[in-house]
């Protein structure tokens, strides 16, 4: 098959020769061009997609064009076309069409000086196409492909042209009568060969083949199609359709050369698809073919496709030597782009593996954190590398937080990424921007803005967002939902996600992660400590797919050993992990949750003044942080050791101060917790006045409503062991003032929230 030239770009040849000889009225003019213009120059809005053919069939043509009169009467534009195509009624009359092309077009200066000379007159009759028009560009480009043609070719493109035009045979016939069988040869008709003549089935036998009705495909489109699915795979993240994959198949099929991106095609659909060695196999392949057809400058694209997959598939030391000779190579062969990029991935996979980055440091390559981000921006500004500058920026914003550093440095990270996208159109970066930003409002306490975001980015900006960034934004949004007791909710949520998606390795193994852990704290929430283990060996099963997930594992598991009331093996597991964190590298907000857990299991444990100290200084870091979900939480840790120094007054205006901030959250766990705190604190103001007195008559009051509210809290979360306890203290009270039936109610309920804790067991 030809490498450019089908059957539909001669029905576009011959519409634009329509066009040039003034035939399409005025109202038609807008409406043609712009079909042919969106086939031949596609923009943004008309790339090739699964819904779509990949050719344009004749009905296409008909449909464009029938609905519009042309300048001769009693005729449309359509019927024009159709005359201009039949008129191609011979192998010749192809080649004689393709040579009235250049008369379209505007003579070179040499030819206009060669037809004076010559004597010979001007045409003024119809419109010509400038040569550097698109028209003419595309004019003199079939002209050029077509002069290239080798025979066989040429026939081959005849006869695929004979089959495209032949459902438009009736309409023909009704225009011209004399039409027959055979109208489509001119030779068959002028020496009254029938179809079934031995000569024209040796010349047109093959038209009936299923492998000629689907021909019309030139190596050009199959190029087109790859370059486009290879851009949405490198941009989404996601992998070939199956419907894309039909198209390829059927494409194969017509004979035409498939190019060799197709193996790159296949290398980012392998590995995508996690087949380690056909993902290897199919990447030598490409490269093999273009460092042969072209030369050593791809070589460093080369390697970092190969890092990249090596890093993918837990090869970390490999991946890190590939990294460093694609470094090496790109500043060899001064391509900034390669290098900057390398030099990113490496920044960001020392993040995610910081065990690996005592190999990268010995390199020298980075340097510290904040120089290699310093570089980063200074690079990829000098280079116009917008995305990546975006990324740097939140980078920047990330590591501001990570290391508890001042908000207002993160804000205007952001705010500077978010400014660049906007201007730049950088429109694949703006899932990371908006869930940094909801990032920054979580850890604020502001959990309505936080929530906000990444719904807006769902709704707003998901269909050109990395199928990546949807995804993680998707299962924040049903954790948060989940923090709020709406376990349902979540999963549901969870449920909606594309199954497209998932069909990346990946994805697949980071949502089933999360709703993994959704599942475990939902059944740590109802006290079912045996499904809960049985969830908790699953996820231990794989290796989680990043440090966040893995510290929520593992904070998990912790809570799963209180719940059981083993805390000296909870102590271990925190303080194995701990043993495990760098101070100076780890997230501050986890180094913050470890240490008010510890205050926690010293608490559960019946010893909670050893946790002063922790508590304390989880607070101090929580609030130079400005992690306030944290730092109400340590909070919370420092009024139960206050209470049981006995300081309840100033465990209650402690409380009392930050709880419009608790309740702010929308964190029922910490809002229970709280409120539970803040009742005990006010039955030791209680315990300390006079028996009989209004003053103990009110601060009971006051812990009889906080054990409500805390109830109704630990209610929405499904929080058996919680309901049970605030049950048990009002049943407590109710007891003290002496109201043994409201007494006995209490008494009936936590019974009833008892033997529903042992039927879910």
């Amino acid at each position: 098959m030809s490498r450019y030239l089908t059957p539909s770009k001669i029905g576009f040849l011959a519409l634009i020769s329509l066009y040039t000889d003034s035939v399409v009225p005025t109202s038609a003019t807008i409406p043609v061009l712009s079909f042919i213009v969106s086939h031949l120059l596609p923009g943004k809005n008309s790339l090739p997609d699964t819904d779509r053919a990949h050719t344009v069939s004749i009905g296409e043509f008909q449909g464009a064009t029938i609905a519009y009169a042309s300048g001769i009467p009693g005729r449309t534009v359509w019927d024009l076309l159709l005359k201009k195509l039949w008129e191609v009624n011979s192998f010749d009359a192809l080649h004689v069409f393709f040579d009235a092309l250049s008369a379209l077009l505007v003579k070179t200066r040499e030819c206009l000086q060669k037809d004076a000379e010559n004597g010979v007159p001007q045409n003024v009759d119809r419109m010509l196409l400038s040569r550097t028009s698109p028209f003419g560009a595309f004019i003199r480009r079939a002209q050029l492909e077509f002069t290239r043609l080798q025979f066989h070719d040429g026939i081959a493109l005849w006869k695929s042209f004979v089959v495209y035009r032949e459902p438009t045979l009736p309409m023909w016939r009704r225009r011209n009568p004399t039409a027959g069988q055979t109208s489509f040869d001119s030779n068959l008709t002028e020496d009254h060969l029938g179809f079934n003549n031995r000569l024209s089935q040796i010349m047109y036998g093959d038209l009936e083949d299923e492998g000629r009705k689907k021909a019309g495909v030139s190596t050009d489109d199959v190029e087109k199609l790859l370059e486009f699915q290879v851009d949405q795979m490198q941009k989404k993240g996601n992998r070939v359709s199956d419907k894309m994959k039909r198209q390829f198949e059927e494409m194969a099929q017509t004979g035409v050369t498939v190019p060799s991106l197709s193996h790159y095609v296949k290398f980012l659909d392998s590995w995508k698809a996690g087949d380690y060695p056909s993902s290897f196999d199919n990447l030598h392949r490409y490269f093999d073919y273009t460092m042969y057809n072209r030369d050593r400058t791809f070589y460093q694209y080369a390697l970092l496709n190969l890092a990249i997959l090596q890093a993918d598939f837990g090869c970390f030391t490999e991946a890190i030597a590939a990294m460093q000779e694609t470094i090496s190579t790109a500043r060899e062969n001064k391509d900034m782009g390669c290098l900057n990029y390398s030099l990113s991935w490496l920044y960001h996979f020392t993040k995610a593996h910081p065990e690996e980055s005592d190999e990268v440091q010995k390199s020298g390559v980075l340097g510290t954190e904040k120089e290699a981000l310093t570089f980063l921006k200074a690079k990829a500004k000098e280079a116009n590398m917008w995305s990546l500058l975006s990324t740097t920026l939140l980078s920047e914003a990330k590591l501001a937080l990570t290391n508890g550093d001042s908000l207002p440095v993160a804000f205007e990270a952001v705010t500077k990424a978010s400014h660049l996208n906007v201007s730049k159109n950088v429109s694949n970066a703006v899932g990371s921007q908006m869930m940094m930003q909801s990032s920054i409002f979580s850890r604020l306490g502001v959990s309505y803005l936080a929530w906000s975001y990444g719904e807006l980015f769902l709704q707003c900006y998901a269909e050109k967002s990395p199928v990546e960034d949807v995804l993680y934004c998707t299962c924040k949004n049903a954790y948060s939902l989940s923090r709020e007791g709406q376990y349902d909710q979540a999963l549901v949520l969870m449920d909606e996600v594309s199954q497209d998606s998932l069909r990346t390795l990946k994805h697949q193994q980071y949502w089933m992660a999360y709703s993994g852990l959704l599942k475990l704290q939902c059944h740590l929430q109802k006290g079912d400590s045996a499904a809960a283990e049985q969830f908790l060996s699953q996820l231990r099963a794989s290796p989680p797919p990043n440090q966040e997930i893995s510290f929520t594992v593992s904070i998990l598991e912790i809570h799963l050993q209180i719940l059981k009331k083993d805390y000296s093996v909870a102590m271990q597991l925190l303080e194995n992990y701990s043993s495990k964190i760098n101070d100076e590298e780890a997230d501050i907000f986890h180094r913050i949750k470890l240490m008010t857990l510890k205050a926690r299991i010293f608490d559960k444990a019946g010893v909670p003044q050893k946790g002063f100290s922790v508590a304390l200084r989880a607070a101090s870091l929580a609030y130079k942080a400005r992690l306030l979900p944290a730092l109400w939480e340590a909070v919370g840790a420092v009024c139960r050791v206050m209470i049981s120094l006995k300081e309840f007054e100033a465990a209650v205006k402690l409380l009392e101060s930050i709880m419009p901030q608790v309740l702010e959250c929308d964190d029922c766990e910490l809002a229970a917790e709280s409120f539970s705190i803040l009742a005990d604190a006010h039955m030791g103001m209680a315990g300390q006045a006079k028996a009989g007195t209004s003053g103990r008559k009110e601060q009971m009051t006051k812990a009889l409503e906080y054990i409500s509210r805390s109830f109704d809290e630990f209610s929405k979360v499904d929080d058996v062991i919680g309901q049970c306890e605030m049950m048990a203290k009002k049943a407590t009270i109710m007891h003290l003032n002496g109201d043994l039936i409201l007494a006995n109610d209490c008494a009936a309920k936590y019974l009833d929230i008892k033997k529903s804790l042992k039927r879910t067991c």
